[in-house]
C-alpha cells in the first residue's frame, strides 16, 4: 500500500492547510454570503451544516481527490459485494445486509445470497416479540412479561441502550427495559432489586455464549430467577442472541428463544441484527423496521452518490482534514435532545474501536494520526461542564452538534430555548470574541474574556427523534468511520487491541481469588501488578464492608 503521506494529493492538502491556517471563519463567512448554502447538505429529514468548519470549496475538492486516489469507490463496492475486507479476521463486513428491506435485492457473502436467512431471522424475531408483547408467551407462573433486561457488553450493550433511550416515546408503557453490562454486581443487583421475577425476561447477547462479563451477569440473573421460581423457570424467562445454540440450550433456554448472529457482523455494527431484540420487545417490530428503513436510505445514498455529493464521504473527509491537517486530536459529539443523550457513547465505541489503529492493513506502522478521541454528552449539561475547554482551551476540538427541530414532549417555548442554545454555541465557537468587542472592560480582564473562535463545528439537524432518523444517523456515522479507515489504510473492523487485556485478566483471576494458585499466577509479574493484587487481597481478607 502506498504511503499516504507520499501522495501528491497529501502534499497538496498540506500546502493548502498552510495557506488557510491564518484565515478566520469570520472572514470566510464575510467573503461568501452564500457559504451556508454551498457548504450544507440536505438528505431527507436530515440537514448537515458543515459551513462552520475551516474549509473552502478548494479544500473539499482536494480532499475528494485524496479519496479518489485512496480508492474509496472500489472499497465501498467491495464492502457491498460481501468481499472479505476484514482481512485480519478473514471476514466479510455485511451489516448493510441486515437493513436491506428490498425483497428482490440479493446480498451475497462468498457468492451466497444471505438475504433469505436474514429475512428468516427477522420473521422469528417478529413472531417471538409479538408473543411476548401480546401475552401469548408467559413466564413460568403464567403471567405476561412486563420487564425486559438486556445482558450484554460492548456493541451488544451500547448500541441497543442508546437506541432504546432515543426511542423511549415508542416503548410500551407497561414493559420496562433495563440494560446490564458491568460485572460489578452492584449494577445487576440494582436492576434486579426493582423487578418481579415472575414477569421478567432476560435477553443474553453473546455471540459465543462465553463472553466473560456477559456470562457472569447471566449467571447472576439465573441464580436470582431460580431462587424465586425454581430451575425449571429458565426456559420461560431467558432469550439469547448467539451462534452457540448448544451452549444456550445447556444453560436452560428454549431453542425457540435463541436467535443467531453471523461472523460478518461486528459487535458495534450489530444493532440491526437480533441484537435489536430488546428494542423490538419494548417498541414493537414496526418501530424496529423503521430503524432499518432509515439506515437503508443512508446505505443507498452512500452506495450510489458520487463522492463530492456523498454525505458520509464529505463528513469523513472533513474529519481527516481536522485530524491530519489542522492537527486536532479529539472530537466531541453533542446531542441537544434528551432522547439522544447516550448516542455519544455508541459513536465513541464505533469510531475509536474501529479506527484506533497503529498499523495499516499491510502491517506497517501508520504514517499519520488516525481516529480521534471521541467524547461528548448531552449538549445542555455539557455547556456547563467541558464547554469551557472547547471555547478557550489551547487545543482545538471539532464538535458535532445534533439537534432535533421537533421535540417529543414539552412546549414550543422549551424547544426554542434548546435550539437557541445549540445554534448559539456553534456561532460562538466559530466567531469567538475579540478585544475590540469588549468596550469598557478592565484591561486586566480582557485576556480572560477574549475567545479566539475558529473552532470547527458540524451541525446535524433532524426533523425529530424517530426510529427512521435515528437509523439514518447511526448509518451515517458507520459509513463515515469506514471511509476514514480506508483513507488511513487501517482495518476498521477488527479490534485486536481489546484482546490483550482480556487474556491478562484471565491469567490474573487465580491471583485475585487468593487461592493456592495465586503465587504461580503472580510469577514474573511486574512489581506494580503484583503490588496491586497484594493490596486488594489485604482488604479482601478483612471481610465484607
Amino acid at each position: 500500500m502506498t504511503d499516504l503521506t507520499a501522495l501528491p494529493a497529501w502534499d497538496a492538502l498540506k500546502t493548502h492547510a498552510h495557506a488557510l491556517r491564518e484565515v478566520s471563519l469570520r472572514t470566510l463567512f464575510a467573503d461568501d454570503p452564500d457559504r451556508f448554502a454551498r457548504l450544507s447538505f440536505t438528505f431527507g429529514p436530515l440537514l448537515a451544516d458543515y459551513s462552520k468548519n475551516r474549509i473552502t470549496a478548494e479544500t473539499l475538492g482536494l480532499l475528494t481527490e485524496l479519496a479518489g486516489v485512496r480508492n474509496i469507490e472500489s472499497a465501498r463496492a467491495a464492502m457491498f459485494a460481501g468481499e472479505r475486507i476484514n482481512r485480519t479476521e478473514n471476514r466479510a463486513v455485511m451489516h448493510v445486509a441486515l437493513r436491506n428491506r428490498d425483497e428482490a435485492r440479493p446480498m451475497t457473502v462468498d457468492g451466497v445470497d444471505v438475504m433469505p436467512e436474514v429475512r428468516a431471522v427477522r420473521a422469528r424475531l417478529k413472531t417471538f416479540a409479538e408473543k411476548v408483547r401480546s401475552g401469548a408467551w408467559t413466564g413460568a407462573t403464567g403471567q405476561a412479561i412486563r420487564h425486559v433486561v438486556n445482558i450484554g457488553i460492548g456493541g451488544s450493550h451500547l448500541g441497543p441502550m442508546a437506541v432504546a433511550a432515543a426511542l423511549k416515546d415508542a416503548q410500551r408503557a407497561d414493559i420496562s427495559l433495563d440494560f446490564v453490562s458491568n460485572p460489578d454486581r452492584a449494577q445487576v443487583d440494582d436492576v434486579l432489586g426493582g423487578l418481579d421475577p415472575a414477569v421478567t425476561l432476560f435477553v443474553v447477547a453473546s455471540k459465543t455464549f462465553t463472553t466473560v462479563e456477559t456470562m457472569a451477569n447471566a449467571n447472576a440473573a439465573k441464580d436470582w430467577l431460580t431462587a424465586h421460581l425454581g430451575a425449571g423457570a429458565v426456559a420461560k424467562h431467558f432469550a439469547a442472541i448467539s451462534t452457540n445454540v448448544d451452549a444456550a440450550v445447556k444453560f436452560g433456554l428454549s431453542p425457540e428463544a435463541v436467535f443467531p448472529m453471523w461472523d460478518w457482523v461486528g459487535g458495534r455494527y450489530s444493532i440491526w441484527s437480533a441484537i435489536g431484540l430488546p428494542l423490538i420487545l419494548a417498541c414493537g417490530y414496526d418501530t424496529f423496521d423503521q430503524l432499518l428503513a432509515g439506515a437503508e436510505a443512508m446505505d443507498r445514498h452512500f452506495k450510489t452518490a458520487p463522492l463530492e455529493h456523498n454525505l458520509p464521504v464529505i463528513l469523513a473527509l472533513i474529519g481527516v482534514w481536522n485530524v491530519n491537517f489542522l492537527e486536532t486530536a479529539a472530537h466531541a459529539i453533542l446531542p441537544y435532545d434528551h432522547r439522544l443523550r447516550l448516542f455519544p457513547f455508541h459513536v465513541q465505541q464505533l469510531d475509536m474501536e474501529s479506527n484506533g489503529k497503529g498499523v495499516t492493513l499491510d502491517g506497517a506502522p501508520v504514517a499519520t494520526d488516525t481516529g480521534p478521541v471521541i467524547f461528548g454528552g448531552g449538549g445542555s449539561d455539557s455547556q456547563h461542564s467541558f464547554f469551557q475547554l472547547l471555547h478557550q482551551g489551547p487545543r482545538v476540538v471539532p464538535c458535532d452538534f445534533i439537534i432535533a427541530a421537533k421535540g417529543t414532549t414539552g412546549t414550543d417555548a422549551s424547544r426554542d430555548l434548546l435550539m437557541a442554545n445549540a445554534i448559539a454555541q456553534t456561532e460562538a465557537l466559530m466567531k469567538g470574541r475579540s478585544a475590540a468587542e469588549l468596550p469598557g472592560v478592565d484591561d486586566a480582564l480582557v485576556p480572560h474574556r477574549v475567545f479566539t473562535g475558529n473552532r470547527p463545528t458540524t451541525t446535524l439537524l433532524i426533523e425529530d427523534v424517530s426510529a427512521y432518523t435515528v437509523g439514518m444517523l447511526i448509518a451515517l456515522y458507520e459509513h463515515k468511520v469506514f471511509v476514514q479507515g480506508v483513507i488511513w489504510g487501517v482495518n476498521s473492523f477488527d479490534q485486536w487491541g481489546v484482546e490483550l487485556g482480556k487474556e491478562l485478566a484471565k491469567s490474573l483471576e487465580p491471583a485475585v481469588a487468593g487461592g493456592a494458585l495465586a503465587e504461580k499466577a503472580l510469577a514474573d509479574r511486574d512489581s506494580s501488578t503484583a503490588g496491586l493484587v497484594a493490596a486488594y487481597l489485604k482488604v479482601k481478607q478483612q471481610g465484607p464492608s
